[in-house]
C-alpha cells in the first residue's frame, strides 16, 4: 500500500495556499501519496493523526520567537502565527503516536520548537562566528555547500555518505535543540543542519531543501524522502 503523507502548505494574509510542486513530486517517486494539508484555522488533529500515515513539514517562512520564549529582534522576518499554533500541535500529536515527521528548512525548526528548542532569529546577527552564505544566491536545485554528517549515524547511513553537498535558503537556524534530540549534520560554521529524535521511530529534519535537489537527481536527496516514505509505509 502506498502510504498516506500530509504535507503542510504555505498561506499568505489573503488565506491563498501555496507548496512548491517540488514536494509532491518528490513524495510521489519516492512511493507515497501526498495531501495538501491547509493550515492557518483549527483542525481535527487526532482525525489527522489517524487517517495519515506520515508528515511532511514544509519550507516557508519565520516562526514566532514567542513560542520558543523569545521576543522579536529587529531582524525577524514575516511570521504567521496561526499556521505556527497549527503545525507546533500537529507535530506534537504525530509524535505523540509515533508516526513519522520529517521537516524541511522551517519544518525542520518547527519540529526543534515542538520539542522545547530555542532558535537563532537570524544567524548573521546572532550567530558567535563568521557563518557561510546560508541564502544562495543561485537556482534552488544548486548545491552550495557541505554538511558533515555523524560517522556511523542513522542519517549517513540512509544519505549514504557522512559528508554531502546541499542547497541553502534560510537566514533562522536551530539554537539549543529541544528534548530527547540529536544533532547529526553541521555545516562547516557550526550552524545546525540536521536534527533527529532519539525516542521516536523517524523523526527527522533538515534544514536545506532536498525536494529540490531530488527532484533533479541528487541521490542523497532521493535517499532521504525514500527512507522518509519507506517509514510511513
Amino acid at each position: 500500500m502506498s502510504p498516506l503523507i500530509g504535507i503542510t502548505c504555505h498561506h499568505d494574509f489573503d488565506y491563498q495556499y501555496m507548496l512548491n510542486h517540488s514536494y509532491v513530486q518528490s513524495v510521489t517517486e519516492a512511493g507515497g501519496v501526498p495531501l495538501l494539508l491547509a493550515l492557518g484555522f483549527k483542525n481535527d488533529v487526532d482525525v489527522l493523526v489517524e487517517r495519515l500515515d506520515g508528515l511532511l513539514l514544509s519550507g516557508g517562512f519565520d516562526i514566532n520567537p514567542l513560542f520558543y520564549g523569545e521576543e522579536p529582534i529587529n531582524e525577524l522576518g514575516e511570521i504567521f502565527p496561526g499556521r505556527d499554533v497549527n503545525e507546533l500541535e500537529l507535530v506534537r500529536a504525530f509524535l505523540k503516536a509515533d508516526k513519522p515527521v520529517f521537516g524541511i528548512c522551517r519544518g525542520h525548526q518547527v519540529l526543534n520548537v515542538a520539542q522545547g528548542g530555542t532558535m537563532y532569529q537570524d544567524i548573521y546577527a546572532q550567530f558567535d562566528r563568521n557563518v557561510l552564505q546560508h541564502a544562495q544566491v543561485a537556482r534552488r536545485d544548486h548545491l552550495s555547500h557541505r554538511v558533515q554528517l555523524g560517522k556511523g549515524s542513522k542519517l549517513a547511513a540512509i544519505l549514504g555518505s557522512s559528508d554531502i553537498l546541499v542547497n541553502s535558503f534560510h537566514h533562522q537556524a536551530v539554537k539549543a535543540i529541544g528534548d530527547h534530540v540529536a544533532v547529526c549534520g553541521t555545516s562547516s560554521d557550526g550552524v545546525i543542519e540536521a536534527i533527529m529524535s532519539e525516542v521516536h521511530t523517524f523523526a527527522l529534519g533538515v534544514q536545506w531543501h532536498p525536494e529540490d535537489t531530488a527532484c533533479a537527481g541528487d541521490p542523497p536527496s532521493k535517499n532521504l524522502f525514500a527512507a522518509f516514505v519507506d517509514a510511513c509505509r
